[in-house]
C-alpha cells in the first residue's frame, strides 16, 4: 500500500479495485469492465506489439492455399491481378501475408479488450481467455461493437465525460 493509499484509509484500500469498475449495457446485458492502470495498459500494448509469427504463418498458409493450388490458372487470367512472390502473394495490390498479420492482430486486440470484462462467475480467470472462446459466442460484428463499448467505457471521450 502506498503512502497516498494509506492516507485515504483502510476502507478505501479494501474497496479501491471497485473504483476501477465501470459498467455498460449492451442489448440488455450489463457488462462490468475493469479500467486498467497505466502499467496494465502498457503491458497490453506490449502484448499487441509481439504478434505470434507462427499464427501469422498458419493463417497465411490457409489463405494462400487456393492461390497456390490454382497458380497456373490464376496466372493465365491477368484480370485477377495476382502476383506471386517468394514469400507472399499480392492480390490486387494487397499482400496476403499482411492480411494474415492484420487478422491475427485484430484477434489479439479483441482478446485484450475482452479480458477487461469482469467475469460474473467467481473463479474464472480472464487471463485464460482465447479468441476461440470469444468467437464461439460472439460473431465478428458483435466483437467489434463490444470492443468499441469497452473502449468508450474505459476512456470516455470529452463529450461523454462532460455529459453530452
Amino acid at each position: 500500500m502506498s503512502k497516498f493509499s494509506k492516507s485515504l484509509g483502510s476502507i478505501f484500500d479494501m474497496n479501491k479495485n471497485q473504483l476501477r469498475i465501470r459498467k455498460f449495457v449492451f442489448n440488455g446485458h450489463t457488462f462490468r469492465v475493469k479500467i486498467p492502470l497505466t502499467s496494465e495498459a502498457d503491458l497490453i500494448a506490449k502484448r499487441l506489439e509481439n504478434i505470434d509469427q507462427e499464427k501469422i504463418s498458419k493463417v497465411y498458409a490457409e489463405m494462400s492455399e487456393a492461390f497456390i493450388k490454382n497458380k497456373e490458372s490464376f496466372l493465365q487470367d491477368e484480370s485477377l491481378e495476382i502476383q506471386y512472390q517468394d514469400d507472399d502473394i499480392i492480390v490486387k495490390g494487397r499482400s496476403l501475408r499482411e492480411t494474415a498479420k492484420n487478422k491475427i492482430l485484430t484477434e489479439q486486440r479483441v482478446v485484450e479488450m475482452f479480458k477487461l470484462i469482469v467475469p460474473e462467475e467467481i473463479g474464472f480467470n480472464m487471463e485464460d481467455l482465447t479468441y476461440e472462446m470469444i468467437e464461439e459466442i460472439f460473431p465478428f460484428a458483435i466483437q467489434m461493437q463490444m470492443m468499441q463499448l469497452i473502449s468508450d467505457t474505459i476512456s470516455p471521450s470529452y463529450t461523454e465525460a462532460k455529459g453530452k
